[in-house]
């Protein structure tokens, strides 16, 4: 391919990462008005969890896929099906029917988001010039992150939330039809392996179980979440058995036997799992306890988009003075910052507080992921590195959508909590139409108060828990700098010139 070809081919691919950072943002800054119209609050953590699933258990399919059908078409399939998913999102009347339909766009994209890794990891194969790439690939979910609020809150105020989800059709439109034209990628090599359709059914029935388990904490009795773990466990201990036998594996053991890699893909899980929670309820808690419209709601994501690229883009310079390691944990302090002012805050903090702390989120995430996806990709071994990247994605994607479960138990929790505690003087629809403030406006004057505190002591909560999250990562890169520290002084001692008598 030319150089023309490849930037061509690069900011094709640089769509798709718009596609998710856009919907991303939008789907969270129309949330509330979601659930409002919907009646379905107590289901909110579904319509992201679910969306987080798919993406997670069809990462390591997608990548998988690639190695048989090209990743040129594999790429293209799963752009089609998550433009397929975002359309019939679109015509949702229920919210059983957006929770099918997300489910549907979480399938593509998982590989709309992680193949276009693998190939940059051909296109670009020196790691400082794929790093630039990286910043780039930050630079375009920041800004679909950015204009995500500002689109979506103003659909939302101006149409209604239907109309966000035809967006992302277009686009993907496009970048399917210039991939076309311009991806030549090198000639298949011939797989004479078998597919390994068992072990990716018992890992996709696995997961799924743990999921529902989890979500259904609250809801169902003790013992069917216990048939569901230990059903979920069963499955994913046979899969990794099955894994050790088959020629070509969904997810090769040899990954987990490699310790920089483990520490990468723990890491990836604890920081992805905790920012989560600020994404989503972020927006909520500015519409629900100040009050501001889904437009000022959804702004509450773009101080975190723009330190998001400026993050991104500082890991290279950054490399050049420290290490890997302690440049993952400089992107740690400043999300354990993030955290910490919301938990603090309180349910009076001001609106700029919300903006400085997504200031702190974005940079933070920002450099772990840039960081933190190149060093996968140089921790492993060659014939791994589509493996890999596929299972740092499946990591990410599996840890936000348990704790995108989890953060959902702790607000219900709460929610319960509080109108049973009212006397019957506040019900669950009014804390639906809380979180809007067109039908905030509805609600009694004189009742605000008190549910405002309901819905914070439920988003504090669910920071506190996102803030202990981050502080166990801070724990871990403490420990991890130490035998990165260990690791130079070894090698270094490898290359000392013997001294002259």
């Amino acid at each position: 391919m030319t150089k023309r070809q490849v930037i061509i081919v690069t900011c094709a691919l640089l769509l798709s990462n718009a596609m998710s950072g856009l919907d991303n943002t939008i789907i969270n800054t129309a949330l509330p008005a979601i659930v409002s119209d919907l009646h379905g609050i107590e289901l909110i953590g579904w319509v992201v969890s679910v969306f987080l699933l798919g993406t997670a258990i069809s990462t390591p399919l997608w990548s998988k896929l690639g190695e048989y059908i090209g990743n040129k078409r594999c790429y293209q399939l799963s752009v089609a099906i998550f433009a397929l998913g975002s359309f019939l999102s679109g015509f949702s009347s229920n919210m059983w029917m957006l929770i099918i339909s997300r489910t549907l766009m979480g399938i593509g994209n998982g590989g709309m988001v992680s193949v276009p890794y693998i190939i940059y990891s051909k296109l670009y194969e020196n790691p400082r010039k794929r790093m630039q790439v990286l910043g780039f690939v930050s630079a375009s979910y920041s800004m679909a992150t950015i204009l995500g609020p500002l689109v979506g809150g103003y659909i939302v105020d101006t149409f209604n939330w239907h109309w966000i989800f035809y967006i992302n059709v277009p686009i993907a439109i496009i970048s399917i039809i210039v991939i076309q034209y311009y991806y030549h990628a090198s000639q298949l090599v011939e797989k004479n392996s078998k597919v390994d359709y068992l072990g990716a059914m018992l890992m996709t029935a696995g997961l799924f179980c743990l999921l529902l388990a989890i979500e259904l904490i609250g809801d169902a009795s003790y013992l069917m979440i216990g048939v569901l773990i230990i059903i979920a466990i069963g499955l994913l201990v046979i899969m990794l058995r099955v894994e050790n036998r088959v020629e070509d594996p969904i997810i090769p053991n040899r990954l987990f036997k490699n310790r920089s890699l483990v520490i990468d893909f723990i890491t990836f899980a604890l920081v992805w799992g905790s920012f989560i929670g600020f994404l989503i309820y972020s927006p909520m808690w500015a519409q629900g306890l100040l009050g501001t419209s889904a437009l000022i709601g959804g702004m509450t994501q773009i101080p975190g988009s723009v330190t998001d690229f400026i993050g991104s883009g500082a890991v290279a310079p950054l490399r050049k003075y420290i290490t890997p390691q302690q440049v993952v944990g400089l992107g740690l302090i400043t999300l354990i910052i993030c955290f910490m002012l919301m938990v603090f805050g309180g349910i009076h903090a001001p609106y700029w507080l919300l903006l400085i702390a997504g200031a702190f989120e974005g940079f933070g995430n920002g450099a772990c992921f840039n960081e933190l996806q190149v060093k996968v990709q140089q921790d492993a071994i060659s014939k791994d590195v589509p493996a890999a990247t596929s299972f740092s994605f499946l990591v990410r994607m599996l840890s936000q959508s348990f704790t995108a479960s989890i953060f959902g138990i702790i607000l219900n929790n709460a929610l319960r909590t509080g109108v049973k505690n009212s006397g019957g003087t506040i019900t669950m629809k009014m804390m639906n139409q809380l979180s809007n403030v067109s039908t905030a406006k509805t609600l009694p004057k004189s009742l605000l108060p008190q549910m405002q505190t309901i819905l914070h002591i439920g988003l504090h909560n669910i920071m506190v828990v996102a803030l202990i999250i981050m502080l166990c990562a801070g724990v871990l890169n403490i420990w991890a700098q130490g035998l990165e520290r260990e690791k130079i002084r070894l090698k270094g001692s490898l290359y000392v010139k013997p001294q002259p008598k």
